[in-house]
């Protein structure tokens, strides 16, 4: 990561940085992995920031030395969707890179301060569910592919990923 950027825990207040990340990013790095159908589905569900996340003090943000936030990204004991809690396993969760930053070391330096907290609190395996774009990047770090899921994301929308898992 670029000595430009530092990382620090998000908080609530967050929200409207973190929307405008996710709403920067996904539609631009999620066009090469699906087609604009699905997108149109999803995209205003994913690309809102999750208040629960923000409060959770295990999910992260990466700013430049002016404020701009350009990455984002955290863990939870609870599985997405399920609040389902498995001793010892975490689950990585809604990791965005502006797309002007990508290749900076941004993505994997949040994933290894969430890594290094979740140790902290004796997780020693992750799970995440991957976008088809992001599987390459998850692949890079270590996880390895389980099978491909249909992440429920409200009553009409199943958004097609890549189950994703990996010790820590």
């Amino acid at each position: 990561m670029t000595a430009e950027v530092t990382l620090r825990v998000a908080t609530p207040a967050d929200g409207r940085a973190v929307g405008a990340l996710l709403r920067a990013s996904y539609p631009v790095l999620m066009r090469a992995g699906y087609d604009e159908a699905v997108l149109k589905g999803a995209l205003p569900l994913m690309t809102r920031a999750n208040p629960t996340l923000l409060s959770s003090g295990t999910y992260y943000v990466a700013e430049t030395g002016s404020g701009l936030m350009v990455g984002c990204g955290g863990w939870t004991r609870e599985r997405p969707g399920t609040g389902e809690v498995l001793p010892q396993l975490g689950h990585i969760r809604h990791f965005a890179t502006h797309p002007d930053w990508i290749g900076r070391g941004i993505g994997r330096a949040i994933h290894d301060r969430c890594e290094e907290a979740a140790r902290s609190a004796g997780v020693t395996r992750f799970e995440c569910y991957a976008s088809r774009n992001a599987a390459g990047f998850y692949a890079a770090l270590g996880f390895s592919a389980l099978r491909e899921i249909a992440v429920p994301m409200g009553p009409d929308v199943a958004f097609p990923s890549v189950l994703m898992a990996r010790t820590i």
